[in-house]
């Protein structure tokens, strides 16, 4: 069985960092780049940045590049999101997935930014 399971948000300030965590399951991991997802409240949800199997990571968007970096470890089947200097505006559950994603999406977790 599939699964995603999300953790390492919470409230933060303003030019914070957070670094997210996901562990996967139910899939050969090391076959697979993977990414992060984020849907802001009221809005869709989106890539911000995906790790190859190898470990070529790549941030998707001007607003997070440069600020977020995507890591894995193949041999825990895990994928991180080092979120750097953090906006009012990265306020969003955060996901993890497949690129292209599987579905079974898992719960995220969520990342509130606020003064």
């Amino acid at each position: 069985q599939v699964q995603f399971v999300e953790s390492g948000g919470g409230l933060v300030q303003p030019g914070e960092s957070l670094r997210l965590s996901c562990q996967a399951s139910g899939i050969t991991f090391n076959n697979y780049t993977m990414g992060w997802y984020r849907q802001p409240p009221g809005k869709e949800r989106n890539a911000v940045g995906v790790v190859t199997s190898r470990g070529y990571s790549i941030t998707a968007g001007a607003n997070v590049r440069g600020r977020f970096i995507v890591s894995r470890d193949n041999a825990k089947k895990t994928v991180f999101l080092q979120m750097n200097n953090l906006t009012i505006d990265d306020t969003a559950v955060y996901y993890c997935n497949a690129v292209p994603n599987l579905g079974h999406w898992g719960q995220g977790t969520q990342v509130t930014v606020s003064s």
